[in-house]
């Protein structure tokens, strides 16, 4: 885990996230106590359960990004998912436990490619040294003949010296690039497997039968011959032996301590799990889910096909509109299970103007780099990119306020005559004003209903 003090992760944050400043907090908070967790005496160390969060605020303003740039700082396990899919325990659908088992999937796979990526400048050593063999077949021990062993021996040793400075030859080329035209048959292993039907009213999924590890030992492997170009054979020879290089029990050791010390769950669309204000009775099925989200985030053991999983030190972080309920329309024992609670504003003018230029992923330098490709400067004034926040403004207040994600289809509209024609056009700068982009959707601009059906 990265050593990001709090200000350092806010800062992290900054470059992509506009606003929000009390979300960053919360979050740059809960990921340095994970590393302060580590520091602390081990009998104390397991009975520092994580603070999970609660992200309050409509949609488009940050909240899913916030817990996905966490990850990445933090090289963590990361999964999100919508709270809406999951069932009560008897129902058709996705069980809650089943998240475990997804980020734990996703950690193995993670620790793999890690593994393969060290293992990989031995691996092409040994690619290299399978692919000579393939280009220059090691020669057979010439029959003995009358005349005693003496003659075969001197046969052999001379063979021998000529096979090996033909093989560095064969090297040397190999290296450079020269064979590179040149094509060879690859025995390549075959992955197909058995077709089982199974009928099940929990679905294929909940039964977590794996497949592949039941009938992988009781066939045999067939393989097959492939003419691949010797670039793409070496790629196909490094990746096979990167695959045996890697010892797998450690690489499931090590997923499943990165799931349980560093694992983070997004629980997106938590308000549409929450009883709604205004219903009389039990909510069976949403307060099943609920019920069942408990154990796992209060701490469980979850089966899973790498072996048992602890969610104790899993970092859940949930968000929701909560337009219809609120927070506290959670069962109690789940709102005691997340008592940090941050709400996250809705996005002005000024804001959609700072999103628009000064993230390292801004979406006015997205549209550069791609009009750039076809030669052509696209230069956007400012007095535009006030305009375009403006006009994002106004169409999230007079129709559905969906934040952020209105400035990608206004500059999809924006754009649309330039990017259709730009590999036809022999301009190589193109300037964007404020009276272009008033002039290209003063349509949307004056027409609600217009925008209601476009944007």
């Amino acid at each position: 885990m990265k050593q990001l003090t709090p200000r350092e992760i806010v800062s992290e944050l900054d470059k992509y996230i506009i606003s929000q400043k009390d979300a960053k907090r919360s979050v740059a908070i809960a990921l340095r106590n994970r590393w302060r967790r580590q520091q602390v005496a081990e009998d104390l160390r397991d009975e520092i359960a994580p603070k999970n969060i609660i992200l309050i605020g409509p949609t488009g303003v940050g909240k899913t990004e916030i817990a996905r740039r966490l990850a990445r700082l933090a090289n963590s396990p990361f999964l999100k998912i919508e709270a809406s899919k999951f069932t009560e325990v008897g129902y058709v659908g996705r069980d809650v436990e089943s998240m475990i088992r997804d980020l734990t999937e996703l950690a193995v796979n993670m620790v793999r490619s890690e593994e393969q990526e060290a293992v990989k400048t031995k691996a092409e050593g040994i690619a290299e040294e399978r692919m000579l063999d393939i280009l220059l077949p090691p020669k057979r021990e010439p029959d003995k003949d009358a005349e005693g062993e003496e003659k075969t021996l001197e046969l052999v040793r001379k063979d021998g010296t000529e096979q090996s400075s033909t093989r560095e030859k064969i090297r040397k080329m190999l290296r450079g690039g020269k064979l590179d035209n040149r094509y060879v048959d690859l025995e390549v292993a075959e992955r197909t497997m058995p077709v089982v039907e199974i009928f099940s009213s929990v679905g294929l999924e909940e039964m977590d039968i794996n497949l592949k590890d039941m009938f992988g030992n009781m066939f045999p492997k067939k393989t097959r011959k492939r003419k691949v170009k010797i670039p793409e054979g070496m790629e196909i020879l490094t990746q096979e032996e990167a695959q045996r290089l890697v010892d797998m029990d450690k690489v499931v050791k090590t997923a499943i301590a990165k799931v349980e010390q560093s694992g983070i769950i997004f629980l997106d669309e938590l308000d549409k799990i929450s009883s709604r204000e205004g219903t009389h009775g039990p909510d069976v099925s949403r307060e099943g889910v609920q019920r069942d989200l408990l154990p796992v985030v209060e701490g469980s053991t979850v089966p899973t096909k790498y072996g048992m999983v602890k969610s104790d030190h899993i970092l859940f972080i949930a968000s929701g509109a909560f337009h219809t309920s609120k927070p506290s329309d959670l069962i109690p024992e789940l709102q005691g299970r997340f008592p940090i609670r941050v709400e996250l504003k809705s996005l002005g003018k000024e804001d959609f103007f700072r999103i628009l230029t000064e993230p390292k992923n801004a979406l006015v330098l997205q549209y550069k780099a791609l009009v750039k490709t076809e030669g052509i400067d696209l230069v956007f004034k400012d007095d535009a990119i006030l305009a375009v926040a403006e006009i994002a403004t106004e169409v999230n207040e007079r129709t559905e306020n969906i934040g952020a994600r209105r400035l990608h289809t206004v500059m999809e509209r924006l754009l649309d005559e330039i990017l259709f024609q730009a590999s036809d056009l022999s301009e190589q700068e193109i300037i964007i004003d404020a009276m272009y982009v008033y002039e290209r959707l003063k349509d949307i601009k004056d027409d609600e209903d217009l925008s209601r059906y476009i944007l």
